[in-house]
């Protein structure tokens, strides 16, 4: 995800949602340029980010990268809540909370990997924004995976000011589940539109410091073997810095890549719990 939000970036699309492995895009038809990519997230180009040699790779067309960068974003808040902000040519602008209704939302909170809207929030409940008031009304039916993809209509109905920025609370896109507690029970992670599990396989211990903080449950205080799941497998050997603001920007396998079974699915309970 690291590497992503550098490409993202570079290209002014916002911010990343997800990185993908596996040729999802298809397969290039030029050299393989890159391998082993290693960026801390803050360069401002891909070419600057670690890599062996140019041209130097043990891998073939059906293990091209791809990127997903999102033209929205939630501000001030946490990365699953906050003010709500559109891409607009190369600048962000805010949203009128009277244009802005559930089933935009729906799509707000997939596209950033946030599972369901829980609220919608209005009179710059997350402050006022700065810059340009989206200047078109969305229009969402709630199934689009991206915001850029609802119809708009040029047609205002209301002359907002930053007074009116609309505000949004998503799901986590983390969770401790069948618990008894938010803070503790199975971890699971929302990709894709659905709930999955994490493997133990390979995890370091930093991984469950990141969790608890995102959940904002603490530091972790046991991790055992959970009540197994029966959703996907979603991430397995899941290695952390500590400094990442979210598991998903974590490295591991991939989405969906392991060798486990849901006897390997992760508990964690976190101190907030206490």
């Amino acid at each position: 995800m690291s590497d992503a939000a550098v490409v993202c970036r570079e290209l002014g699309c916002g911010e990343a949602v997800d990185a993908l492995g596996k040729s999802n895009f298809g397969s290039g038809s030029g050299p393989i340029w890159m391998d082993d990519v290693d960026c801390s997230g803050s360069e401002s180009r891909l070419k600057n980010c670690r890599s062996p040699v140019w041209g130097k790779h043990d891998c073939n067309e059906t293990h091209n990268s791809g990127v997903i960068c999102s033209g929205a974003r939630l501000v001030l808040g946490s990365r699953c809540s906050g003010r709500v902000e559109v891409l607009h040519g190369e600048s962000w602008a805010t949203v009128c909370d009277a244009d802005f209704n559930q089933q935009d939302a729906e799509v707000v909170c997939r596209e950033l990997g946030c599972g369901s809207p829980v609220k919608v929030l209005g009179a710059a409940a997350f402050g006022r924004g700065e810059g340009q008031v989206w200047s078109e009304v969305l229009q969402c039916r709630g199934n689009k995976s991206q915001i850029h993809f609802c119809p708009k209509s040029s047609s205002l109905k209301h002359n907002c000011s930053h007074d009116n920025d609309v505000g949004l609370v998503c799901a986590d896109s983390v969770r401790l589940a069948d618990g008894g507690s938010r803070c503790a029970g199975r971890a699971e992670v929302f990709h894709r539109g659905q709930w999955g599990t994490i493997c133990g396989a390979g995890a370091n211990f930093i991984a469950g410091f990141v969790m608890c903080k995102e959940l904002g449950c603490g530091e972790p205080f046991r991790t055992d073997a959970a009540v197994p799941g029966s959703a996907p497998i979603w991430m397995s050997h899941v290695k952390c810095t500590g400094s990442e603001s979210t598991l998903k920007h974590c490295g591991s396998l991939g989405w969906g890549e392991h060798s486990c079974n849901h006897n390997m699915d992760i508990e964690l309970t976190c101190s907030g719990m206490f």
